[in-house]
């Protein structure tokens, strides 16, 4: 028997949480409190808790107070309180400052490096005696007679050495009496879920943004802690939903990071380029005056909201914070609503762990909705579907008619799409010509990726997977100009030989950040985003 043919090791648990983000370590947080007797383990696939938090980050304190009224925000490293407020629309060469939304008042808040809230958060769950193994992928969801009992880490290749066959590492079950699903947003055995039991039956399709995001280190002289800046218009067309976010944290850091919506409809649209010339805006560029950037990376994030949130529960499991899609989008804040659903699901299962017997966790949707978190969410539904409907200014009409007239409270629900569904034919769009970078403000795709410290180990299978390879000429190639090649933001996927009329889809699977876009946008959604061998992926520094 080879090695590759060994049975798996297994581990016992209470409760296995998957993902160590605000949600997964609130969760074990709390449940520990609740019975230090509970054993409860975290996997996480980033090399260390932390590495793959990426989140231009304003943090609304409540949770935090909820769940460690003793912890000082402001003391955690590249925190500061949140200062001055900024919203403004842009045109091609001018700016207008614009009434800050009253979601969007950051009075009371922190600007905070998300990595670095959950690195002390996974400090605080270790101190309460949970444990936390980083860099091991939870690849696959162990279900038997029906009911969830656990994950499985994915097997891991560990090198070739000429003619001696590949070491392999088996892959160790960590079973569990409940297992908590906290993988962020579009996670991939949450995707599995969601088919295995229908969780998405009945609600409205998610739909996704795509955050890119760098950070730079700026003067001193023009270093501004606290300040909180938001951009709409520029260079968006009036259709395509998103904007862009400017935050100071301590240290002479700053954050810029730009956000689309992933329902836009010109296959030659692309989000990098656009955060990349957004920099060029004359009102814009004198914040980078003397700065240095330092790192750079991606993610997607939910933007379905309220009539999106998927059933929450199934047999021997749950879905929090971002994975269930729990962003408030109109506050761009979704770290408090993550973590309180990890700490309501802790709850929920703290007490089906008191019975004699596994028991069902209806228990926890019934916490959401009796929470805060479900009347903020349902007061702002109408607010993203709103700009997809209505445009940009007949979704700030709409904004703030249900913002400041009906309070939340409209007697009607808009309806969401799904992304992959929206994209024109290239013979009907527009191509757009994207001015070259410079190396000192605007950068391209490689040199980003280089800073965003991403590494995959060789000799791995690929994780970014095609159902059907030919799909990839038929369809995107031949009907859309391949636009995975676009709205990709680290270059991972590469058309060669269109010259030549014998176009070839090439995957460079080894610049993923494993923002999840493509398994989002692709049209006929034939691109599958599976768990990489290994703490593979992006290792992103405090400060993003």
């Amino acid at each position: 028997m080879s090695e590759h043919d060994q049975a798996r090791e297994a581990m016992e648990f209470d409760v296995v949480v998957i993902g160590a983000g605000p949600a997964g370590l609130a969760a074990a947080i709390r449940l520990k409190q609740l019975n230090p007797e509970i054993t409860v383990c975290v996997v996480e696939k980033g090399g260390e808790v932390g590495a793959h938090i990426l989140s231009g980050c304003v943090l609304e304190p409540r949770a935090m107070a909820e769940l460690l009224p003793e912890a000082d925000i402001g003391a955690i490293d590249g925190s500061v309180p949140a200062g001055e407020d900024r919203f403004m629309f842009l045109t091609e060469t001018a700016s207008y400052k614009l009434p800050t939304p009253p979601q969007m008042n950051n009075h009371g808040n922190y600007v905070v490096s998300l990595g670095n809230v959950v690195r002390f958060l996974g400090a605080q769950a270790e101190a309460l005696g949970v444990e936390i193994y980083p860099g091991f992928a939870a690849a696959e969801v162990l279900i038997e007679a029906g009911r969830v009992v656990g994950v499985a880490t994915g097997d891991m290749g560990i090198g070739k050495d000429g003619a001696h066959t590949e070491l392999y590492q088996r892959g160790m079950e960590l079973r569990a009496t409940y297992t908590v699903f906290a993988e962020g947003c579009r996670g991939s055995l949450g995707k599995q879920l969601m088919v295995q039991y229908g969780l998405n039956a009945g609600v409205d399709p998610q739909t996704y943004g795509i955050g890119i995001k760098e950070l730079w280190e700026v003067p001193a002289a023009s270093h501004k802690p606290g300040l909180v800046m938001h951009s709409i218009g520029w260079p968006l067309d009036t259709k395509t939903y998103g904007g862009s976010f400017l935050y100071h944290l301590g240290g002479n850091l700053m954050a810029y990071g730009f956000v689309v919506g992933l329902d836009y409809e010109n296959p030659f649209f692309s989000p990098f380029e656009e955060m990349q010339r957004f920099k060029s805006h004359p009102a814009i560029k004198p914040y980078f005056e003397g700065a240095k950037r330092i790192s750079y990376g991606a993610r997607a994030l939910n933007e379905g909201g309220f009539q999106s949130i998927p059933k929450l529960v199934f047999p021997g499991g749950v879905l929090v914070g971002c994975e269930a899609g729990f962003l408030n989008v109109p506050k761009i804040k979704g770290t408090h609503t993550a973590m309180k659903s990890g700490m309501l699901a802790a709850e929920a299962i703290g007490e089906a762990l008191a019975g004699d017997r596994p028991a069902t966790l209806d228990a926890f949707p019934a916490k959401i909705r009796d929470s805060w978190l479900w009347p903020e969410l349902e007061a702002v539904r109408n607010i993203r579907p709103g700009f997809a409907r209505f445009g940009l200014f007949g979704g700030l009409l709409n904004a703030a008619f249900e913002t400041y007239v009906s309070r939340g409270k409209s007697p009607w629900t808009l309806r969401n799409h799904a992304d992959h569904t929206t994209l024109q034919p290239a013979a009907q769009a527009t191509p757009i010509a994207y001015p070259k970078p410079d190396g000192r403000l605007t950068f391209d795709r490689l040199s980003s990726v280089f800073l965003s410290n991403t590494n995959h180990a060789e000799n791995q299978p690929a994780h970014l997977t095609l159902r059907d390879p030919a799909v990839a000429i038929t369809v995107n190639w031949d009907k859309f100009r391949s636009p995975e090649t676009r709205y990709c933001p680290a270059g991972v996927y590469e058309i060669i030989g269109a010259e030549t009329s014998a176009p070839i889809l090439q995957i460079n699977a080894q610049n993923c950040v494993h923002c999840k876009t493509c398994d989002i946008k692709d049209p006929t959604q034939n691109i599958n985003w599976v768990v990489p061998e290994g703490a593979g992926g992006p290792a992103y520094p405090g400060g993003m």
